[in-house]
């Protein structure tokens, strides 16, 4: 495994194929909340299986670490949902700013980040860890967020839905995929399957999409630790592949003065469509 870093980017390659692409350094308008994020990540084959600044919404960006609500701020990006309203443009977008590297090298990433309002000031200091593993038809990304509250008084993180919009919880890691992953095929534990999983619990859920151009499918597989805080996951495959074990689908979660939120997910993405057991037997088999 090879990586490389260089102009606000690094990458992650094996046998020649880049696995991922991660921007810490993003130029981007402002309303789009400027933050670290992956994209493109690809299979071992090759195949890319995020997509970046979409026509719908230019704020999705791959697969990134975002907080739709937090208090009064926006750190997902574009447009906030207010109770009552509907979506509204409004001044509140924030930026999460790379700090440095306390480590960077193929056996794992370490970044410290600083989460600002949009009128800069610091309410989170985030810690940030990434680990990859190959394997021969699969790879993993073993994402650890660790968030900081610096302010002097408790921030609550919440979503449209704690906002009032039915069924739109969208808060923390999450995934977009490319278009052509279109009507792709969700599983979750507990023979759960489909969109119908929106606002559910499961233990893990994986999403199936098919390629355009080559002859291939693909398989990405999100699981979240069994000591991360409740997980109800915002899911979807039409208009186009969302996934994000949300953290505050339904109700806020609140995070006091000085204390910190320790979220960590493992994303495998492996060549072909898994099956049901195997996504089971592989998501049960987890050490963490």
């Amino acid at each position: 495994m090879n990586l490389a870093e260089g102009d606000g980017v690094f990458t992650v390659s094996e046998n020649d194929v880049e696995l991922l692409r991660y921007t810490y350094r993003p130029d981007i308008d402002a309303f789009e909340c400027p933050s670290p994020s992956f994209h493109p990540l690809r299979t071992l084959a090759g195949d890319v299986v995020t997509g970046n600044r979409p026509h719908d919404h230019r704020w999705h960006k791959g697969l990134a670490m975002t907080a739709s609500h937090l208090d009064d701020q926006n750190f997902w990006g574009g447009v906030t949902y207010v109770r009552d309203r509907g979506y509204e443009v409004l001044p509140n977008v924030g930026s999460q700013v790379h700090r440095n590297f306390v480590e960077l090298a193929p056996e794992g990433v370490v970044e410290e980040i600083d989460w600002l309002t949009s009128g800069g000031q610091k309410w989170i200091e985030e810690r940030r860890t990434m680990a990859f593993t190959v394997e021969p038809d699969a790879w993993t990304l073993d994402f650890t967020s660790d968030l900081r509250n610096v302010r002097d008084t408790p921030l609550e993180f919440g979503s449209p839905t704690v906002h009032g919009r039915e069924l739109a919880g969208y808060c923390g890691f999450f995934w977009r995929g490319p278009r052509s992953f279109e009507h792709g095929e969700v599983l979750a534990s507990d023979d759960q399957s489909g969109p119908e999983l929106m606002g559910r619990k499961a233990s893990w859920l994986a999403y199936l999409g098919t390629h355009d151009e080559v002859d291939h499918t693909s398989t990405l597989l999100f699981t979240p630790a069994p000591d991360h805080p409740e997980v109800h996951w915002f899911v979807r495959n039409s208009p186009y592949a969302v996934v994000n074990p949300s953290l505050a689908f339904y109700d806020p979660l609140h995070l006091a003065p000085g204390d910190t939120l320790h979220l960590r997910y493992r994303l495998l993405i492996a060549n072909g469509s898994w099956s049901r057991s195997h996504l089971s037997t592989r998501a049960t088999s987890y050490t963490w």
